[in-house]
């Protein structure tokens, strides 16, 4: 019999899948998510799948329906403001904390994040790009010192991060604010200045908010099966 350990272990693999094929778009928002099918196709039991199914419905990226099963999110308009209000207070609180206590090493973290999306963006990988836009803003969660703030920020970054995923057709790879914004930050936790980097996390999460919703969007296209 399986130990409590290796579904751990099963469920977190399946988890990272899954979420690389919501954010690849190899899984559309709506589309069903039959725990037995994709026990079959991860090639493992159904109780992973259904813990790693649980976890993303507790990050916001699966509605669970009884007697429906799983599907991926649809986002609407208003989910998304919703979610970013939360999440401007969350991070404006971590990088107030974050300005107090981070430490040279997360400092030095952030300048690699920052070089390391100068050239992820000039090869317009909207997946890698995401990747390392949510490195930049957990370093700063951690260096909070708060962990349930962190884990918090972690769940919404993830919420938000898939949200330009979905929408990928309003990403603009010709000019990138946000390197400019993220340097700016980095600017003010190197000088222990909390207020301005909070004015500065501020902009830069409302800032996002509007780049996304700056048009009426119609929901993304749902996949029935």
């Amino acid at each position: 019999m399986k130990g409590p350990e290796i579904y751990s272990t099963s469920a977190e693999t399946v988890y990272r899948q899954l979420l690389h094929l919501i954010f690849s778009k190899q899984l559309k928002p709506g589309q069903r998510l039959p725990e037995v099918l994709l026990a079959e196709q991860l090639n493992v039991s159904r109780t992973p799948v259904r813990e790693a199914l649980r976890r993303l419905a507790n990050e916001g990226l699966v509605t669970l329906m009884p007697n429906v099963g799983a599907r991926v999110v649809t986002p609407t308009r208003q989910e998304m403001l919703d979610t970013y209000e939360v999440r401007n207070v969350l991070e404006c609180l971590a990088v107030r904390r974050a300005a107090e206590r981070i430490t040279a090493v997360q400092l030095a973290r952030l300048e690699e994040k920052i070089e390391e999306e100068v050239a992820v963006f000039a090869e317009r990988d909207l997946e890698a790009y995401i990747e390392i836009n949510n490195a930049f803003h957990r370093i700063i969660a951690e260096a909070s010192g708060n962990l349930p703030l962190a884990d918090t920020i972690e769940n919404y970054l993830a919420r938000t991060f898939v949200y330009m995923v979905f929408f990928e057709s309003f990403f603009d790879f010709d000019t990138n604010p946000s390197l400019e914004e993220h340097r700016a930050i980095l600017k003010a936790l190197r000088a222990r200045d909390a207020d301005q980097a909070v004015l500065l996390m501020d902009r830069h999460i409302l800032q996002a908010t509007e780049d996304l919703c700056r048009k009426d969007l119609e929901s993304p296209e749902t996949d029935p099966l």
